[in-house]
C-alpha cells in the first residue's frame, strides 16, 4: 500500500492544500483542494472516494473531479460516506444550482458518480485494502478511517475533538503502524477548538493517552500561519510519541 499526501492544511494560501490522501492509484480519503494537483492521467485512476464529513475543505475538489472525469469511464466513481454526508452533498452541492447532479448524468442508470452509504463500523474491501469507518466527534456527522492490509494498518482521525470511539476502535487492532491526526488550533485557541470540535495540542495530548499503540504520528489540518507553534505544542503534549508534521507530497509505502 502506498499513501500520498495531496492535501494536509487547514486552509489555502501559497502552497497550502486542504485534505486529500491518495491510496495507491485508485482511492482517495477526502477530496479537498489537494486533489487538484493530480495530473489528469492520474485522476482517471480514482475509482473510490471515502469521505470523512461534508465540510468544504474536505469535499471542495469532488465536484470538479467528477466533471473532469465525465465520459471517461463506463463505471461511476463510488463515493463512500455516511447518509447525512451524502444528503448534504446532494442538497447543497450536486443540486443543479451550485453544480450539476452527476448521479443523474448522463442518466440515472448510467451515472458518473454513485453515492454508497457507509455506517460507522462498516468495512469495505477494495482490492486487498480494508477500510473501516470510525465515528468521531465533530460539528457535523464525522468519521475517521482505519485502513488495513496484510502488511500494515494505518489510521486517519478525520476532523474531531475529544472522543472515546476513535481510540476504542484503534485499540481493537493488533497494531497501528501510522496515525494521521488533526490539530487545527494552538492551545491559545482551546475554547475555539472545543466550540468547533477540533483538536488543539492540549486536547490531543490528553486523548493520545487513551491509545495503547505507539504508531508514528503525523499531524495535519494546522491553521495557516500557526504551523510551527502548533507543531511545537504537540511535541510537548505527546512526549511518548514520534510526532511529525505533514507538509504535502509525502509518500508512505507499506
Amino acid at each position: 500500500m502506498q499513501i500520498k499526501i495531496l492535501g494536509w492544511a487547514g486552509g489555502i494560501g501559497a502552497n497550502l492544500r486542504t485534505t486529500s490522501f491518495q491510496i495507491d492509484d485508485d482511492v482517495l480519503i477526502d477530496a479537498g483542494t489537494g486533489l487538484g494537483d493530480l495530473p489528469l492521467n492520474q485522476m482517471t485512476g480514482i475509482r473510490h472516494i471515502f469521505l470523512t464529513h461534508s465540510h468544504m475543505d474536505h469535499i471542495a475538489g469532488l465536484p470538479l473531479l467528477v466533471d473532469s472525469m465525465f465520459g471517461v469511464h463506463d463505471e461511476p466513481i463510488i463515493v463512500h460516506a455516511q447518509e447525512k454526508t451524502i444528503e448534504a452533498l446532494k442538497t447543497h452541492i450536486f443540486n443543479w444550482i451550485i453544480w450539476p447532479d452527476f448521479s443523474e448524468l448522463p442518466t440515472k442508470d448510467n451515472s458518473s458518480i454513485y453515492f454508497r452509504v457507509m455506517n460507522p463500523g462498516d468495512k469495505v474491501t477494495v482490492r486487498d485494502r480494508v477500510f473501516e469507518m470510525i465515528p468521531v466527534n465533530h460539528t457535523v456527522p464525522g468519521v475517521g478511517y482505519c485502513i488495513s492490509t496484510p502488511q500494515a494498518t494505518v489510521a486517519f482521525s478525520g476532523d474531531t475533538t475529544t472522543n472515546e470511539t476513535l481510540w476504542q476502535v484503534l485499540n481493537s487492532y493488533q497494531n497501528i503502524d501510522m496515525l494521521f491526526v488533526e490539530a487545527a488550533f494552538s492551545n491559545h485557541d482551546i475554547e475555539i477548538s472545543k466550540i468547533s470540535k477540533h483538536y488543539c495540542p492540549q486536547l490531543l495530548g490528553e486523548d493520545m493517552k487513551k491509545l495503547n499503540h505507539r504508531p508514528d504520528v503525523w499531524l495535519t489540518h494546522f491553521k495557516p500561519g500557526e504551523e510551527e507553534l502548533i507543531y511545537n505544542e504537540c511535541v510537548e503534549a505527546m512526549p511518548d510519541f514520534n510526532v511529525r508534521q505533514l507538509s504535502g507530497g509525502e509518500i508512505f509505502r507499506f
